[in-house]
């Protein structure tokens, strides 16, 4: 009889999940673009709570123990680096991003076919960009990057670099709104979420679609937390009824 239930207990024992399956997974879903379109449809949920009167772009740096593709000597983080710029709305949520960069090329490298592809995806979401103003620093301000900004609707308000010239410019000034500017900290406030996930502190993937693949789901929970948070805190149908005080109860039943 023992040996019978044992036998029974390891037919019916539930298999566990293999650190090797998770990650089988994870590397398939990063290349057919599945993570991908969880982050853009966790943009699209969030809706009315979305603030594109103002967009957001900045670099990070991350170091990368075991190099691979887009991954450089970067001499101010004294080692390989990898560069992502997301794209956030003024309430600090992604809704678009570029490629990987490596460390080694300043912000502003091949930065028009990246604004370009960022801008083409946030309309095919269906986002009304248009009008919107643009913060990046002065890293960011080439002839290149306002034209697409221009040509895209976009307002860019960009401190002018003094190093791109070597004499003031003649005419009128260029718009530059500091007051909007000021509010570019939400953008410090969503990488400071962003590396709450450990993982993505120290670049351990050799190919860029899985360090964006990890990436994505971090964007897309950070788009969803706020969305999860307020589901919870909401009572669901006659659920109110239980919260009410008796004496409260009794005037529900009795109307």
């Amino acid at each position: 009889m023992g040996a019978t239930c044992d036998c029974d207990q390891t037919r019916f024992r539930k298999k566990e999940i293999s650190s090797g399956a998770v990650y089988h997974h994870f590397f398939k879903w990063s290349h057919d673009g599945s993570l991908k379109t969880v982050w853009q449809h966790s943009i699209l949920t969030l809706g009315a709570e979305l603030n594109l009167s103002e967009l957001n772009l900045d670099g990070t740096h991350t170091l990368a123990k075991k190099g691979g593709e887009s991954v450089a000597y970067q001499g101010r983080k004294r080692g390989k680096t990898s560069n992502i710029l997301p794209i956030m709305d003024a309430n600090g949520y992604v809704v678009a991003s570029t490629g990987i960069l490596a460390g080694n090329h300043n912000d502003a490298y091949q930065l028009k076919p990246h604004l370009q592809t960022a801008f083409k995806q946030m309309k095919r979401l269906g986002l009304p960009i248009a009008g919107a103003y643009f913060n990046a620093d002065s890293a960011f301000d080439t002839r290149a990057a306002r034209k697409t900004c221009f040509n895209h609707g976009v307002i860019p308000n960009i401190p002018e670099n003094q190093r791109n010239r070597k004499q003031p410019k003649r005419g009128r000034k260029r718009l530059f709104n500091a007051e909007v500017y000021r509010r570019r900290f939400t953008a410090e406030r969503t990488f400071a979420w962003v590396d709450k996930f450990r993982r993505l502190l120290i670049r351990f993937e050799r190919y860029d679609a899985c360090f964006l693949g990890a990436h994505y789901i971090a964007f897309a929970m950070i788009n969803l937390r706020h969305v999860v948070a307020k589901s919870l805190n909401e009572p669901e149908p006659l659920q109110w009824y239980f919260l009410l005080a008796e004496e409260e109860r009794d005037q529900v039943r009795q109307c």
